[in-house]
């Protein structure tokens, strides 16, 4: 198992010393060798993987957020992305654990101030077919990271920031509109499938909470999570207060015989999924999403 789903124990501990010792800077001064060049030998490709693992697990711990800004860690994977080199695919998994969550806001901002958007969209319109070429990702992981990048982003930003990404979903004709809605049906029919499956099968010798979490984990095979963070863009960006953007989201999903309630019943129960703790984020969090759903 990757290191990074090791994230008890011994390896959490791990994650969280690697900032006391420059262990961040280390691994983004060997990393950086890698940002226009290929590694060759098997040896070293392994070494470059597990880098990259080991810098995920370490962005784990908050404090270590900060390291990697200050490490221009944000600046060397924009740069991965740019070159589409073999570090292209790992450098997505390391902003999408960079930028998520509260301590990821100013990570956010530095994303957008070096034009990182311009390297990101053009993952998000084309998922490369070769699985070589997406780093050994599947389809789903690949969407899956590049999708919770860009709502870390509009999450995590404000101001004129926000406006950039936003303004992303308006230029060429709507363009990344029409891919975020394609990608909505997409998964949306993917999950619907999986619902099928579940009503269809043999329940007798199970009980309800059994049924219940393998139901569920038959619904994230089958893309809910993704399902979820492209749900949130739409929503994002349809409450952002441009009408061209709402009403292109209204025509696609009409052509195809959809409405909007999908996307409403989606995000109602990431609400849920939520839970009812006393965390203040979390309760906050909820509340904003539940705003913009009873603005659709």
């Amino acid at each position: 198992p990757s290191v990074v789903q090791e994230s008890s124990g011994i390896n959490a501990e791990y994650g969280a010393e690697l900032g006391l010792i420059e262990g961040i800077d280390t691994m983004l001064q060997a990393l950086a060798m890698y940002k226009r060049r290929n590694p060759q030998l098997s040896e070293e490709q392994e070494m470059v993987h597990n880098l990259f693992d080991s810098l995920c697990l370490s962005l784990l711990h908050p404090a270590n957020r900060e390291i990697f800004l200050k490490g221009e860690g944000v600046e060397l994977m924009v740069l991965m992305l740019r070159e589409k080199k073999m570090s292209r695919p790992p450098a997505l998994k390391v902003l999408n654990f960079a930028l998520q969550g509260d301590e990821g806001i100013n990570c956010c901002a530095k994303f957008v101030d070096v034009y990182g958007l311009r390297s990101l969209f053009p993952c998000f319109m084309k998922t490369p077919g070769k699985k070589v070429k997406r780093g050994g990702f599947t389809e789903l992981e690949w969407v899956e990271h590049v999708t919770s990048i860009v709502s870390h982003l509009l999450r995590n930003c404000s101001g004129s920031q926000l406006q950039r990404i936003v303004n992303k979903f308006v230029e060429d004709d709507h363009l990344k509109v029409d891919r975020l809605v394609e990608l909505h049906l997409y998964y949306l029919g993917k999950v619907r499938e999986a619902d099928k499956e579940i009503e269809e099968e043999d329940e007798e010798e199970e009980d309800e909470g059994e049924r219940e979490e393998r139901a569920y984990m038959k619904r994230l095979d089958a893309g809910l999570f993704t399902l979820q963070r492209l749900d949130y863009i739409i929503l994002s960006v349809y409450t952002a207060g441009i009408g061209s953007i709402s009403e292109r989201v209204k025509q696609l999903l009409n052509l195809k015989g959809e409405t909007i309630e999908p996307i409403r019943e989606v995000m109602n129960e990431y609400v849920k999924s939520l839970g009812d703790g006393e965390d203040n984020k979390t309760n906050e969090e909820k509340q904003n999403i539940q705003n913009m759903v009873n603005q659709l």
